[in-house]
């Protein structure tokens, strides 16, 4: 099992504790506010306040034997810097820190940080592309120039199938999937909205109610029709 320790209850930590725990990662989460870690006692492995500037304390907890420490200490940027060194020292072989600007995510990575996370800013970016293109339902950057998107179906593919739209020699993007529009009968029974098919037929004809997940460079994304009127 994944064991993952959260240094910080704030918003983001309480938030990242409780969606681990339900995803039955182990988690230990500490802060040093009782109230804090009595807000998420129920949702994880070990929830105990402790200074997170104490070396002794964190080994008491086994935090050398995690394999990932997200520090999400929100006000006091000394005590996440302190406690950034003593989890890398302690061989912690992954080290997420949460930055509140671009200058305190730099100093993270010089003191030996592998990740920093800027949530606001990335929070912020996402929301502002979504809003930009109305027929993304959502993306995903996935590294090295490519991007995942949910295109909403513009009506020029409606009726037509995989094969006769050729998304890859016109646009260079490739259909990983097709989320399908579910019953109202299969809805009630599953709760669930859409079924997705994660190996679609060339010859499935592509419905107005479908969404497409689609990959490629953000340049090629670009040139695909986004209407879908």
């Amino acid at each position: 099992m994944i064991k993952v320790a959260i240094i910080g209850l704030g918003r983001f930590g309480t938030e990242l504790a409780k969606s681990l725990g339900a995803s039955k990662v182990e988690v230990i989460a500490i802060d040093n506010s009782d109230k804090l870690v009595n807000v998420v006692k129920d949702d994880v492995a070990i929830a105990v306040r402790l200074n997170s500037t104490d070396e002794m304390a964190l080994k008491s907890q086994e935090i050398d034997k995690v394999d990932a420490c997200v520090i999400s200490i929100g006000e006091n940027f000394e005590a996440a810097l302190l406690t950034t060194v003593i989890v890398k020292k302690l061989g912690v072989p992954k080290i997420i820190c949460r930055a509140q600007s671009k200058f305190h995510a730099e100093i993270f990575m010089q003191i030996g940080a592998t990740d920093v996370i800027q949530p606001e800013v990335q929070a912020g970016a996402h929301l502002a592309r979504l809003l930009a293109n109305p027929h993304l339902e959502d993306y995903l950057q996935v590294g090295d120039g490519y991007t995942m998107i949910e295109l909403l179906v513009p009506h020029e593919f409606v009726g037509k199938n995989l094969t006769e739209l050729s998304l890859r020699s016109k646009y260079s993007v490739n259909v990983v999937a097709i989320r399908k529009r579910n019953s109202e009968e299969v809805e009630k029974a599953t709760d669930k909205i859409y079924t997705t098919d994660c190996v679609p037929h060339p010859d499935y004809q592509i419905q107005e109610s479908d969404i497409l997940l689609i990959i490629g460079t953000d340049q090629d994304l670009a040139r695909l029709p986004t209407s879908n009127t």
